[in-house]
């Protein structure tokens, strides 16, 4: 046996199956379909996932009942403090369009949260959405600001 031998070993590779081709061969008559019934049929094939036979299906006999948060989740687009280090030079601002600048933030409409993840050696502004608690701590250790939008929303509501 050599390394390069590019052929699959004797018995591996088998015949397909040829069904219908008379009684002798073993998959004649019903060609391995069983007998009558919707599988039988040629083009059959069973519409959806959780069709029953045309009876009403359980997913839609059921009441749709209870709240859904779908409407209102908010998506965030999340950056660690390791692309921040990676990205920024000492004492530039990250906001939405300084991320979108250097190439990091592709959806404009997303909220922005920055996680602790990795370590940071730059003195960097911070003015997004959201920031992790290590994130920030690790960021007011260096001598970074951080700014955050919904805390700056909390301030206004308070004051009204």
């Amino acid at each position: 046996m050599s390394d390069f031998m590019l052929h699959a070993p004797q018995g591996a590779n088998r015949p397909k199956r040829r069904v219908g081709r008379g009684s002798s061969s073993g998959l004649g008559s019903t060609a391995g379909k069983g007998n009558k019934g919707q599988q039988s049929r040629s083009g059959s094939a069973v519409p959806y996932v959780g069709f029953e036979g045309g009876q009403m299906p359980l997913y839609r006999r059921i009441a749709r009942r209870g709240f859904s948060n779908a409407r209102f989740k908010k998506e965030f687009s999340i950056f660690n403090l390791k692309q921040l280090e990676e990205k920024y030079a000492d004492g530039e601002t990250v906001n939405r369009e300084s991320l979108k600048a250097k190439g990091l933030l592709s959806k404009n409409k997303t909220l922005i949260k920055i996680l602790g993840d990795g370590d940071i050696t730059k003195k960097l502004n911070i003015d997004v959405d959201k920031v992790s608690a290590s994130a920030k701590e690790k960021i007011e250790k260096v001598g970074g600001s951080v700014k955050v939008a919904e805390e700056a929303d909390k301030a206004k509501a308070e004051t009204k």
